[in-house]
């Protein structure tokens, strides 16, 4: 069964500026902007949690002063005729993984000032290191010599590995 695209993303753009424009809040105010129907098989591009503020780059200046009010982007809402309100839906998740050309991912922690985080006392200050993902593997030139399965999950909170340019098929 053929996949159709149904949402790309530019990720050398902000969420403001993709078309359709990403949102970071799921709200009956927000239209859907596109139709899926019952059991169709769809790709849907989306860009990193913290909307492209975070760099491939060897400072941790993007994570000391990222904006959290500019976070949690999300492609959608998609429109499914069948489902009426109160309904459950199941979505099942075909294969996940980075955008062509845009095969990196990040840790961090957050600078004190900006919200800290769990072990903000042992580690006051923001961090990141930076990852390229090679299939399945990835590696960072920030910690030299580690080499782990980098599994995306589409929950950046929960993910290990935050992988800032995901595609989902649906």
């Amino acid at each position: 069964m053929p996949v159709k695209s149904l949402l790309t993303v530019d990720p050398k753009k902000p969420p403001w500026e993709q078309s359709p424009p990403l949102h970071n809040r799921w709200h009956p105010a927000i239209p859907p902007v596109a139709t899926v129907e019952e059991g169709e098989i769809v790709r849907v591009e989306m860009v990193d949690w913290t909307g492209g503020q975070i760099k491939n780059s060897d400072s941790a200046d993007d994570v000391k002063n990222v904006d959290l009010t500019q976070v949690h982007y999300l492609s959608g809402p998609l429109k499914i005729p069948t489902a009426e309100p109160g309904d459950l839906l199941k979505v099942e998740f075909l294969n996940l993984g980075p955008l062509p050309g845009d095969e990196w991912g990040f840790t961090g922690t957050f600078h004190k000032d900006n919200g800290g985080g769990f072990l903000t006392d042992h580690y006051p200050e923001a961090t990141k290191a930076c990852w390229d993902i090679e299939g399945v593997y990835c590696c960072s030139r920030h910690i030299p010599g580690v080499r782990f399965p980098g599994l995306i999950h589409p929950c950046a909170e929960q993910r290990l590995l935050s992988n800032p340019r995901l595609q989902r098929e649906l």
